[in-house]
């Protein structure tokens, strides 16, 4: 009997040791792999502010809307020419979403097109996108030069991934629930974030093991795959045959109450990055942060199983600290959306309380 607690004490020791030796779970993790360093650029903005004078004949009202002059925010950011253009939503008094598009030479000062590009109308998807409207884009670029815009519908209901293609960013043809018409036909889905690469300045959608690989969600984050970045599978458990959830909400952290794709997923050495927009839970959340705060995190994936997740940072790297980022239309929000490599530099656009769009640049090393 001696014999064997003795044994059983050594173990004990052992394990102890072991166990000691192992790095906490909430420790800083390595994030060499990560694109921090961003710096609000404070003398300029927000760089764009709703308008009064943008007019636009809206094809559903039969009648002259100002269809951005309650707010702008959540932009996506692609260059083209030489120029950054932002494609951004807007929203009228009657809280319908529009895209509008804005054009720069330097990244910080844009100037707006007089109408949106891209808008609710008498077609096959105005059931999806009306009265809502079409929300928050996220664009990439295809290897054949078209343009790949997942943005959300709305009805008033529920809100749907749908996608649309360009040639010149300007004249859009919408292709439907990126979902399908099937059993997620109804399901709330949103924020598709497609894995590309940076390709001089333009980023560019690419595969990983024979196909195009997507993030999504706002709750918890998904997955779907194609073969032609129109025609989209969503990632099921074999078994189940529901979605599989590759990113969660962490109780105590910025990010406790839901996760949702920033831009496009980056393709990178390291990996995949995966820039995201973390909420504040009422309770288990942040206490530093005011609960529902809206602030940006950042993680890494596989760079050969997009589903695999391998790292994530601990800390927000941007949360709304200024006047116009803590009180607009939904306060203490810095919703990021738009990023693209330009003139040596990173530039970062962010949707400021649901009301303005601000810009944060790192330069690079």
């Amino acid at each position: 009997m001696k014999q064997i607690c003795f044994i059983l004490l050594a173990f004990l020791l052992i394990t102890c040791k072991q166990e000691k030796n192992k790095p906490l779970p909430n420790a800083t993790p390595d994030t060499s792999w990560a694109l921090l360093n961003f710096v609000k650029v404070d003398s300029l903005n927000p760089i764009l502010q709703p308008s009064r004078t943008q007019s636009f004949y809206s094809p559903i009202s039969n009648q002259a809307v100002k269809w951005e002059e309650r707010n702008v925010l959540n932009p996506s950011a692609i260059v083209k020419d030489n120029k950054i253009y932002l494609i951004y939503r807007a929203q009228d008094n009657q809280m319908t979403s529009r895209l509008g598009l804005a054009i720069s030479e330097d990244g910080l000062h844009f100037t707006k097109q007089p109408e949106p590009i891209l808008f609710p109308a008498e077609d096959n998807f105005k059931k999806y996108e009306w009265k809502g409207g079409i929300e928050d884009p996220r664009i990439v670029e295809s290897e054949d030069g078209i343009y790949i815009l997942t943005y959300t519908a709305y009805d008033g209901k529920t809100a749907r991934l749908c996608l649309a293609t360009s040639k010149d960013l300007k004249t859009w043809t919408k292709h439907g629930l990126v979902l399908g018409e099937g059993k997620y036909k109804d399901t709330w889905s949103k924020s598709g974030a497609i894995v590309a690469k940076l390709t001089g300045d333009k980023m560019v959608a690419t595969r990983i093991d024979g196909k195009y690989w997507m993030y999504f969600g706002d709750t918890n984050l998904f997955m779907a795959t194609s073969n032609d970045l129109i025609h989209w599978e969503v990632a099921e458990n074999a078994e189940s045959k529901k979605m599989i959830s590759v990113l969660h909400p962490r109780m105590g952290y910025f990010d406790s109450r839901l996760v949702e794709p920033g831009p496009y997923a980056m393709l990178q050495e390291a990996g995949i990055l995966l820039i995201y927009n973390g909420s504040n839970a009422a309770n288990f959340n942040d206490p530093a942060l005011p609960k529902f705060t809206y602030s940006a995190g950042q993680a890494l994936f596989d760079k050969t199983k997009p589903y695999k997740l391998l790292q994530r940072t601990n800390a927000h790297f941007i949360k709304p600290d200024k006047p116009y980022e803590k009180i607009g239309e939904v306060n203490e929000v810095c919703f990021v959306e738009g990023l693209v490599h330009f003139k040596n530099k990173w530039f970062l656009y962010y949707g400021t309380a649901d009301s303005k769009i601000a810009v944060a640049v790192r330069n690079e090393k």
